[in-house]
């Protein structure tokens, strides 16, 4: 078993029970039971979080050390709660100083862990100048903490009063301990260089999940000397390094939740633009709205309300400009591989409406702007189960962008790396949809060309078997019997020829030739049909072996649309009973205003393709030859149904 898992667990094990510890010490004795809550909540979600994620990607660091970070918030928590009761009450709880000294810089721990939680995110591995990072990050914190019990200044909050058990540190040894500190913030400041770093190495989903990481790692780095500055201001660290922390950690448990299971979730990349554009835009408009104000108060008056309106006006008229062009030149910085993608979006659809170009030169375009040569763009056409491209090549990919028009998909775009494609895939819709629909088109009448050329290959077939059949049958019988009946013409004057005996053998032959000629006459339509559909598909039923429910409640059918429902129900059957073993088959056919519909159901094997063999194919082309619409549903183990929709005169 992987170490991580059980990691996991035991952190949130440990910050359960310090969540029970502390809520219990609430219960007993006075104190602040939001900040507490506040704290131990975020802790244990955060412990929980890395529990889920081991669990989703085994034999990686960064869900035990999110744990562990989740079980320092509870711990700093509790920590606090257990000082504050034992100040109360000190009979309440046990308090020795010593233990008080040993954990005066634990708090140094949050930021250490989070550090080494930077250094293996997201795949745990480091590259090798970094390998010497995190073991140094923890002697560093251990040597803070060592430091820590002697300090020259109080306890943290809430014990600042209380007496130090081994007195003050030597100076050689408080300055050591300032090495110490500075070490520990530019080890934890490195990590955060490392992040900056992989990610100007790193691609694809790995690049997506840094991105997430990145303004919660960043801030996390700024923690420290957040802190520093505090102390150096104040004289000591309050409540702007708390906030800033509780804001940091908030922001690290969201991003590290997101980029490890839900990297794709959202666009990053257009959140971190919208987010720089719309900040700058803030920040014009409101030196505008000072600027106009002074402005014009000089002329009207400073509490004019004309001065007011004015300057409101001045920001209206600047507020759409200025934000689209800002919008622009933050897309060039950040993105400029998007930005190229969509200019040759958008001048590949001038072009189209100039008709310089084609629709379906978007995937041509798109590699080019975007240089990468794997990117394809799949359009769902109808009746389809996947995406192809222009071409009729499906697109398998698995790195998928989809593109939506009016909140249906009509196709992807597939790239090893997706990050720059979600802006353009909807950018790119309207040509998509355009080639979707001549893609379509070109499908339909392709079809249409292979059903001609089945349809003239099966009336070829049919016609040289018939002409083989009359000529070894009916033919040849008739040829025999006039050959018969002219040697007995030229032997009846002399009186040697039996008549009675010719004449026989002349309507025997005659019976068997019409009996042939109504067995070819019948494969080009049933005799059976001269009473109606439902006479005709009896006789069919009958003696099958398999039973057959007929429900018809159609009426009189014109003769065509009778044929063809005769023969979709006949090859359907057939295929039921033969191939699929079936044990009951159901036949319906009804009749609408304008239009018959003729289902066959089994309850066979299922599996059935027209693709393989003819007979399902040419019932496709027969039911189309007439204006209608063949349908097949056949999962395997799940039986087949075959429906037709003929047109009929209403």
């Amino acid at each position: 078993m992987r170490w991580q898992r059980p990691a996991g667990w035991a952190l949130l094990s440990a910050a359960v029970v310090m969540t029970a510890g502390g809520t219990w010490l609430l219960l007993h004795t006075p104190g602040n039971p939001l900040a507490f809550a506040g704290f131990a909540t975020l802790g244990l979600a955060m412990a929980a979080l890395g529990v889920t994620i081991s669990h989703r990607v085994p034999a990686n660091p960064v869900g035990p050390l999110l744990a562990w970070i989740g079980a320092i918030v509870v711990f700093l928590a509790t920590r606090d709660v257990y000082y504050r009761t034992w100040l109360d009450d000190p009979d309440a709880v046990p308090l020795d100083p010593r233990v008080v000294a040993v954990l005066n810089e634990s708090g140094w721990w949050l930021p250490a862990a989070v550090a080494l939680l930077l250094l293996h995110f997201p795949n745990g591995t480091l590259p090798g100048r970094w390998r010497a990072l995190p073991p140094a990050i923890v002697v560093l914190a251990l040597a803070q903490q060592a430091f820590g019990t002697m300090p020259q200044e109080p306890f943290t909050e809430p014990v600042q009063d209380l007496a130090k058990p081994w007195g003050e540190v030597p100076d050689a040894a408080n300055v050591l301990s300032y090495v110490v500190n500075i070490g520990l913030i530019l080890a934890v400041i490195a990590a955060g260089v490392s992040l900056v770093a992989r990610f100007r190495t790193s691609e694809g989903v790995v690049r997506a999940q840094l991105k997430w990481l990145a303004f919660a790692g960043l801030a996390v780095t700024a923690y420290p000397v957040v802190c520093l500055a505090e102390i150096v201001v104040t004289g000591r660290s309050g409540v702007v390094a708390t906030v800033f922390g509780v804001v940091t950690i908030v922001a690290l448990f969201c991003s590290v939740g997101v980029a490890m299971l839900r990297h794709d979730l959202y666009d990053v990349d257009r959140v971190l633009a919208d987010t720089i554009s719309y900040t700058i835009v803030l920040l014009v408009l409101v030196g505008a709205y000072g600027l106009a104000a002074l402005t014009l108060g000089l002329f009207a008056g400073r509490d004019s309300p004309v001065a007011a309106a004015g300057a409101t006006a001045v920001c209206a008229v600047l507020l759409t400009p200025a934000r689209r062009h800002l919008q622009k030149a933050v897309d060039r910085r950040l993105f400029p591989r998007t930005r190229a993608a969509l200019q040759a979006v958008e001048d590949l659809q001038q072009r189209v409406h100039t008709q310089a170009a084609q629709p379906e030169e978007l995937e041509a375009t798109l590699r080019e702007a975007l240089r990468d040569p794997t990117l394809r763009v799949g359009l769902l056409l109808p009746n389809t189960t996947g995406f192809v491209d222009a071409r009729g090549e499906p697109v398998t990919d698995t790195g998928l962008v989809p593109i939506t028009l009016g909140g249906t998909q009509i196709g992807v775009l597939a790239a090893g790396d997706t990050t720059a494609l979600k802006p353009v895939a909807e950018k790119a819709a309207n040509l998509v949809e355009v080639a979707r629909l001549r893609g379509e088109l070109a499908a339909a009448l392709r079809e249409v060309e292979a059903s001609r050329a089945r349809i003239v290959q099966a009336g070829d077939a049919e016609r040289h078997r018939l002409e083989r059949d009359l000529h070894d049958g009916a033919q040849q019988r008739l040829v025999s019997l006039g050959m018969a009946m002219r040697l007995a013409q030229r032997q009846l004057p002399t009186g040697e020829v039996d008549v009675h005996a010719l004449l026989d053998q002349g309507v025997a032959e005659l019976a068997t030739a019409i009996a042939e000629l109504r067995q070819i006459a019948h494969g080009l339509r049933p005799t059976s049909l001269d009473d109606g559909l439902h006479a005709a598909l009896q006789a069919l039923t009958h003696k099958l072996p398999v039973p057959v429910a007929l429900e018809i409640t159609a009426g009189d059918l014109a003769d065509d649309v009778a044929i063809t429902a005769y023969f979709v129900a006949a090859e359907a059957i057939t295929n039921a009973a033969k191939h699929a073993r079936a044990s009951t088959i159901t036949v319906r056919v009804t009749q609408q205003a304008d239009e018959v519909n003729v289902s066959i159901e089994d309850d066979g094997r299922g599996g059935a393709d027209p693709h393989r063999g003819s007979g399902l194919a040419g019932l496709a082309d027969r039911v189309a030859a007439i204006g209608g619409k063949l349908r097949l549903r056949s999962r395997p183990g799940t039986g087949t149904t075959i429906q037709a929709v003929l047109p009929c005169a209403s």
